[in-house]
């Protein structure tokens, strides 16, 4: 069931479905009798070939990984790079290489075995690009599944939240494991906000909408937990533990902590302190995450939702003191 709800943005590629490749009775090969018009021909034929199958590639590529097209210019070649595998070094070396074969292309000899060999260099290329790109999407909506799966019924639209209260605490210590192994990385973090998109434009899964939510609510207050600041010089920060308790807890039980917590409540922690631990936590996170990325979204409005919830109460309990 996990599996037929969630919308499939992989399918298989092939040489068929993407690659540019006139067949050969199409190509202008030179006669021994053409001299140099020949070749010319042939070499500015090969040469527009090949941009093509790589700016194709590319496209292709693109539309596939479609919540990266939102970012800005600057950032979508490493984001394409970044998406191949986790090593982002690596990554680079071969949208260089490429870039390489490129240039080395439009300077090249007129031979056309040198040619021929650069354009199979350089389409080899792009095929491990996108095969990995590929494996990387399938991968991620493997993990998406296996942590939605505690929550899903067989046969059944989904409810939110679960009928049985102990599938979402299956569903909180699948993602936890995962998280801790390293797999929520941003390759998940776009498959979640695509699926979740998806939902919100079909308007007809109000369940899994609600569902994808938490799944990225409980990934961002397990990664926030992981940092604490409530000790400083020996001492105990009375409001940063107040704020890590909120952030730890699941969002429907925000209201009570606040309302017990808050001077402007049953609490004794002014409504201008936390505040200004909630704006300290997001410079923080601000600068440990990377600028433009998933989890730096995910975890600012993690935060910013909770500031919004705290203005919304205190806006209602000084309405009723006035």
């Amino acid at each position: 069931m996990a599996d037929q709800l969630l919308t499939s943005r992989t399918r298989g590629f092939n040489s068929a479905e993407w690659r540019v490749i006139p067949g050969e009775s199409s190509r202008a090969t030179p006669s021994p009798s053409s001299n140099g018009a020949g070749e010319k021909n042939f070499t500015r034929e090969v040469e527009t070939e090949c941009l093509m199958k790589v700016s194709f590639g590319k496209v292709m590529l693109a539309n596939r990984l479609g919540p990266w097209l939102s970012t800005p210019l600057k950032l979508r070649r490493r984001t394409l790079a970044c998406a191949v595998n986790q090593d982002a070094e690596q990554s680079f070396k071969y949208t260089v290489e490429v870039d390489k074969l490129i240039d080395k292309l439009r300077v090249a000899s007129s031979n056309q075995k040198d040619y021929e060999e650069l354009a199979s260099h350089l389409m080899s290329l792009v095929d491990r690009l996108v095969h990995k790109t590929n494996e990387k999407i399938e991968s991620a909506t493997d993990v998406l599944r296996e942590i939605i799966r505690p929550v899903v019924v067989d046969d059944e639209e989904i409810s939110w939240p679960p009928r049985d209260p102990q599938s979402l605490v299956l569903m909180e210590k699948e993602l936890a494991q995962r998280e801790q192994e390293g797999q929520l990385d941003e390759g998940f973090l776009s498959e979640v906000n695509a699926q979740l998109r998806q939902a919100k434009e079909d308007g007809d899964k109000p369940g899994l909408e609600a569902m994808l939510q938490k799944v990225l609510q409980l990934y961002a207050a397990k990664v926030l937990s992981k940092r604490s600041y409530v000790y400083r010089g020996g001492q105990i920060q009375k409001t940063e533990a107040f704020l890590e308790a909120v952030i730890k807890a699941p969002e429907q039980d925000w209201n009570k902590l606040l309302l017990d917590g808050l001077q402007v409540g049953k609490g004794d922690i002014p409504s201008e302190d936390f505040y200004a631990v909630v704006k300290k936590r997001i410079e923080r996170t601000l600068i440990r995450t990377e600028g433009g990325s998933y989890q730096q979204r995910i975890l600012i409005e993690y935060l910013n939702g909770i500031q919004s919830r705290a203005e919304d109460i205190i806006k209602v309990l000084e309405g009723k003191q006035t």
